[in-house]
């Protein structure tokens, strides 16, 4: 076993430097986003799409944007609004008059890397399409199935201040998200360096660093991860105590919870830890990257009651006291 270790750790290490460097790369403009940057690389490494939110001017867009311009790959940013149709998004069929076919013209969404800014404003025909690409990553058009390029990963953003002309979005479509980030505000010194940055006009340009396969080889790699049976008791503990929170003495939060998580919860935990451990350079997985990465992956799968609400407990509450209740292996 020791041998397997450590042959998985020189691949580890081999692959996951490429993976760093875009830490670095994207840095050049980002200040103080690095909580932001290592969650996108998890979703990148572990194929799972993110959902950033935060109040606006906090760099969501400007960090997927640097991200996707540091790979070699193809980039479009969807600007959601409430008059989008699904034919804005995934393409359409066009008459060709001079044969009497009909030809598909691609939409935006046949791309490696979407941006889908502000969400939460298209209305629900649209939501159901980006919901077909975000799950079977294919699209259907005239009745043909047309598969979506390989890394396809969406990144979404949306304002939880601003409820006008706005859709919430379905549970469904939240459960297909692996991780959905709080953005904060930068410390008062970030900020400060964010103005000297960004106040000129002469900005530095973010380069590509690495290709798509670089993006495959990591993946790859990264199912090679060790995880141990304990850890896998202790993510299913997790996840099983925010559905039968008394089974795990946590009888306090049964009235605070009204659905907990599915089990994507589990096999988003088991990929996002996986994923954590790879950027760390580690072959095998601790339950320190369980509770670095839990929240993120269960703060949008736990639907808080009205007692909860009442008592100002959010779902990031309620992940805390999970957390702190279940028995660290």
């Amino acid at each position: 076993m020791n041998q397997d270790i450590s042959a998985v750790t020189e691949k580890v290490q081999k692959f996951s430097a490429p993976i760093r460097a875009l830490t670095e790369e994207v840095g050049k403009i980002l200040v103080g986003q690095s909580y932001m940057i290592d969650r996108l690389l998890v979703g990148l490494i572990a194929d799972g799409h993110v959902l950033l939110e935060g109040v606006p001017g906090l760099a969501k867009t400007l960090t997927v944007h640097s991200l996707a311009s540091a790979i070699h790959v193809d980039f479009h940013r969807i600007q959601f609004t409430p008059d989008l149709l699904p034919a804005d998004l995934l393409g359409t069929l066009i008459y060709n008059q001079r044969d009497g076919t009909f030809d598909t013209k691609k939409g935006p969404i046949f791309a490696n890397f979407i941006l889908a800014d502000e969400i939460n404003r298209a209305p629900a025909k649209v939501q159901s399409a980006l919901l077909e690409a975000m799950q079977e990553r294919q699209v259907t058009l005239g009745g043909e199935t047309h598969p979506l390029p390989n890394p396809f990963l969406v990144l979404a953003t949306q304002n939880p201040i601003e409820q006008q002309g706005t859709y919430p979005l379905p549970e469904a479509q939240m459960d297909r998200f692996m991780l959905k980030l709080k953005i904060i505000y930068p410390t008062r010194e970030e900020e400060r360096r964010i103005m000297r940055i960004h106040g000129v006009a002469n900005q530095e340009k973010i380069k590509p660093v690495i290709k798509a396969k670089a993006i495959m080889d990591a993946r790859k790699t990264m199912d090679l991860i060790y995880v141990d049976e304990k850890i896998e008791n202790y993510i299913l503990d997790i996840v099983f105590a925010t559905r039968e929170p008394g089974n795990y003495k946590l009888d306090k939060l049964k009235p605070w919870i009204s659905y907990g998580s599915s089990p994507r919860a589990t096999l988003y935990l088991i990929k996002a830890a996986r994923a954590w451990a790879f950027l760390q350079g580690r072959a095998f997985v601790i339950p320190e990257d369980i509770r670095a990465i839990g929240h993120d992956v269960l703060r949008h799968r736990i639907i808080p009651s009205f007692e909860a609400e009442a008592e100002e407990m959010t779902s990031d509450d309620l992940v805390t006291e999970i957390m702190h209740g279940i028995e660290v292996p």
